[in-house]
C-alpha cells in the first residue's frame, strides 16, 4: 500500500469506531465543566479541565480511525482531512462570521483590530500560539476576547495535521504504533512538566506541552483495536471500578483544580486518566451505561462543539459591552442563548455538511476559511476599521484613555527621579523607569505609595511651580514594616532637602498586606512616627474612586449595542472607603502634623460618583486618573491646602 495525498485513495471510505453513546456523556460532561466555569468561576473552579477531557477524547477517535484504516490498507489522507473540514468548518464559520458582524457594529476600533488578529488566528488554527504571544488565558483581559476559547481547536488541528503524517510514517517503517504513541507521549508530557512553573502560559498553550494529552487518546486507541482482550476479558467489576475511579478524578479535578494551580503540570493527570480509565471501560461498564448515556447527556454531548463554540463569544461580547462582569441574570441568558444556537447550529448546519460525501464541499468550505481569515487580518492591519462609526462615538473629551499614553507624557515632560539608587529599585512599564521629578536637582516633595500614588504626580508637578515633586512606588503598601518600601522611607528619612510627604494608596485593596499580629491604624501610625522624627509634613490622600466600568463606557455611547454609563452608586465606593476611612481619620486627630486631603467629594454626591466632569474624562481605567484627572485632582487638592504650595 502507498498511502498519499492525491487522488489515488480520494474515493476510499474510511471506517470508523462503532458510536458509543457513553463518548457523548463524556462531552458532555467536557463542555458543561468549561461553560459553567466561564459563566460562573467560583461554582467550577476547575472547570476549564473539561478541555483535557476533549483532548483525550480525540485522540481516541482520531487514532482509531488512523490506527484501524492504516492496518486494513484503506486510509486516505484526503478523506481523513475532508472529513475534518466538514466535522469542524460549517459551524466554526458560522460563528467566527456572526463575531465579526457582531463586532462591526458594536465594538470599538481597538478592540475590532484585536477581534481581528483573532478571528485569523482562528481561521488559521494557530490561535494557541498567537494567545501565547500575548497573555494567560486566566488574566483579566482574556474576558474580553471573543474568540479565546479557540486556542483548544488550534492544539486539535495542530496534532490532526502532525499525527497521521507520523502514524503513516510509523506504518511504513513497521513500527509499533503503541511505541511511537507512547514515546512521543512521554517526552511531550515531561516537557510539560519541566516547564510549566518556568512558564506557564507557554505550556498551557504549546502543542509540545499538550500533545501528550491527546496521545493517551492515541495509545487506548491502540489497546482498544489491537490488544483488545486486555480489556474486554477483564471481569464487570473491575471495568465497573474502572470507570468509577475515572469518573471520581474527573470530578476532584473539576472541584480542586483552580487557575492558581500549576496546570497542566501533574493535575493535568486527574482529568486525562480519569477520561482514558472511562473510555477503556467499554459500555459494558455500569458508570458508562447508567449515568453517560443517558438520554440528556447524549443529546449535550451530540451539540457539545457548537455549544463550545458559541458560549465564550457570548459571555465575552457581554463582558466588552457593559465594561464589567455581567450579573448573574445576564449570564444564564447568554448560556439559555447558546445552547439554543448549538442545537440550530448542529441542525442545520453541522448535520446537513458533516456526512456530504461531494467533495466540491470541502474545497468550498476550504475557501471560505481562508477568506474569513483574510479578512479578520485585513481588519487588524487597518486598526480596528476606524470608519467604522461606532469607531468614532464620543460623549466627552477624551484626553488620554491609556496606560501608554499617559506613561509617555511622563517621559515627554518630567525628569528621571534621584537618586540613582531609588530610580534602580522602580517598577518598570515596559521599557519606561517609573520614577520621576518635576525638575532636575533635589526634590523637596515627595509622594510614595502604589500606582494611586503615581497618577496623583503629574497633576501636582504641574500645579507646585515652585516645588521640586517627585515620587517613589511599589507596589505595596506603604507601611515601613514592608521591606518594598525600606529603602524609600530610609531614603526620605535621612534627606533633610525633603520637607513633605504624600502618602496615597489603593487602601482597599492594600488592607489585606498588612501584618496578621497588628492592624493598619498600627502600622500607619508607626510609618508617621518614623516620619514625624525627621520633621516631615505629612499628607494623605483618602484615595479618588474606584469604579465598577471601564472609562470607554463613559467616553463612547450613542450604539443601542454600547451599554452607557459614566456614573456608580455612591454605595459601590462608599463601601469600600468605609473600610479605611475612620482609621486615616484617627490618624489625623493624633497627630497634629497629618493631614488627610480628602478627594472623595471631588467626584461623588450623596447618590453618585461620576467618572467625568464638566463634559471631561477624567479616568484611563476604572480606577486610575487619567491627565486630565490628575490635574483636575490635583488643582483641588492646592485650592483646599493653600500651605502645600509655600
Amino acid at each position: 500500500m502507498t498511502v498519499n495525498l492525491n487522488q489515488q485513495h480520494a474515493d476510499k471510505q474510511l471506517s470508523h469506531p462503532k458510536y458509543r453513546p457513553d463518548i457523548d456523556g463524556l462531552r458532555a460532561i467536557a463542555v458543561l465543566s468549561v461553560v459553567i466555569f466561564h459563566a460562573f468561576p467560583t461554582w467550577v473552579k476547575g472547570g476549564f479541565v473539561g478541555v483535557d477531557i476533549f483532548f483525550v477524547i480525540s485522540g481516541f477517535l482520531i487514532s482509531t480511525i488512523i490506527f484501524e484504516n492504516l492496518s486494513k490498507d484503506s486510509f486516505s489522507f484526503f478523506e481523513f482531512y475532508s472529513r475534518r473540514v466538514k466535522r469542524i468548518y460549517p459551524v466554526l464559520l458560522v460563528v467566527l462570521s456572526v463575531c465579526f458582524l457582531f463586532g462591526w457594529f458594536a465594538l470599538l476600533a481597538d478592540e475590532f483590530k484585536i477581534l481581528g488578529k483573532h478571528l485569523a488566528a482562528g481561521a488559521g488554527f494557530v490561535s494557541n500560539l498567537v494567545l501565547w504571544s500575548e497573555s494567560g488565558y486566566f488574566d483579566n483581559a482574556a474576558d474580553t476576547k471573543p474568540l479565546l476559547h479557540l486556542w483548544s481547536l488550534g492544539v486539535e488541528e495542530q496534532f490532526y495535521i502532525i499525527w497521521p503524517l507520523l502514524a503513516w510514517f510509523a506504518w511504513k517503517k513497521k513500527f509499533n504504533f503503541l511505541w511511537v504513541s507512547f514515546s512521543i507521549l512521554l517526552v511531550s508530557f515531561l516537557l510539560n512538566i519541566v516547564q510549566v512553573h518556568s512558564n506557564a502560559t507557554a505550556t498551557f498553550y504549546s502543542p509540545q506541552t499538550r500533545f501528550w494529552e491527546l496521545l493517551i487518546g492515541s495509545s487506548l486507541a491502540y489497546v482498544k483495536l489491537f490488544k483488545s482482550d486486555l480489556l474486554d476479558n477483564l471481569p464487570p467489576n473491575a471495568k465497573n471500578l474502572s470507570s468509577v475511579i475515572g469518573l471520581t478524578l474527573i470530578g476532584l479535578a473539576v472541584t480542586t483544580i483552580t487557575k492558581e494551580s500549576a496546570f497542566p503540570g501533574w493535575w493535568a493527570l486527574m482529568p486525562t486518566v480519569g477520561t482514558a480509565l472511562i473510555i477503556a471501560a467499554g459500555m459494558g461498564a455500569w458508570v458508562n451505561q447508567k449515568v453517560l448515556s443517558n438520554k440528556i447527556l447524549v443529546w449535550v454531548g451530540l451539540i457539545s462543539f457548537p455549544l463550545y463554540l458559541w458560549h465564550w463569544p457570548l459571555l465575552s461580547f457581554e463582558h466588552i459591552l457593559i465594561s464589567e462582569l455581567p450579573t448573574p441574570k445576564v449570564r444564564i441568558i447568554a448560556i439559555l442563548a447558546a445552547f439554543v444556537l448549538a442545537w440550530l447550529s448542529y441542525q442545520f448546519v453541522e448535520k446537513p455538511l458533516r456526512f456530504r460525501k461531494d467533495k466540491k464541499v470541502t474545497i468550498i468550505l476550504f475557501s471560505l476559511m481562508i477568506a474569513v481569515g483574510l479578512v479578520g487580518y485585513v481588519t487588524y492591519l487597518k486598526d480596528g476599521l476606524k470608519s467604522r462609526e461606532v469607531a468614532n462615538l464620543q460623549v466627552v473629551n477624551q484626553g488620554d484613555v491609556g496606560h501608554d499614553e499617559f506613561r509617555e507624557y511622563y517621559q515627554a515632560h518630567f525628569k528621571l527621579c534621584t537618586p540613582l539608587a531609588i530610580r534602580k529599585e522602580a517598577l518598570p512599564w515596559k521599557d519606561t523607569v517609573r520614577c520621576f521629578q518635576s525638575k532636575e536637582g533635589q526634590i523637596d516633595t515627595v509622594i510614595i505609595g502604589d500606582s494611586h500614588a503615581e497618577h496623583l504626580f503629574l497633576g501636582l508637578a504641574e500645579e507646585l511651580k515652585n516645588k521640586n515633586v517627585g515620587y517613589y512606588i511599589k507596589s505595596g503598601l506603604p507601611i515601613i514594616s514592608n521591606k518594598e518600601f525600606s529603602a524609600i522611607f530610609n531614603e526620605v528619612a535621612n534627606n533633610q532637602k525633603i520637607t513633605t510627604v504624600i502618602m496615597s494608596s489603593y487602601w482597599s485593596q492594600r488592607l489585606k498586606e498588612v501584618p496578621t499580629d497588628s492592624s493598619f491604624k498600627n502600622e500607619l501610625q508607626k510609618t508617621i512616627n518614623m516620619l514625624n522624627k525627621h520633621n516631615k509634613n505629612i499628607y494623605i490622600l483618602d484615595d479618588t474612586p474606584n469604579f465598577s466600568f471601564s472609562p470607554k463606557n463613559c467616553k463612547f455611547s450613542g450604539s443601542y449595542l454600547r451599554w452607557h454609563t459614566c456614573e456608580d452608586e455612591a454605595t459601590f465606593f462608599g463601601k469600600q472607603k468605609a473600610r479605611y476611612i475612620h482609621t486615616l481619620d484617627d490618624i489625623e486627630k493624633v497627630n497634629l502634623n497629618v493631614k488627610i486631603l480628602r478627594t472623595t467629594q471631588l467626584f461623588c454626591d450623596e447618590n453618585f460618583c461620576y467618572m467625568a466632569k464638566n463634559g471631561e474624562l477624567l479616568y484611563r481605567d476604572p480606577n486610575h486618573l487619567s491627565i486630565n484627572g490628575s490635574r483636575f485632582v490635583a488643582k483641588n487638592i492646592i485650592l483646599s491646602n493653600s500651605n502645600l504650595s509655600q
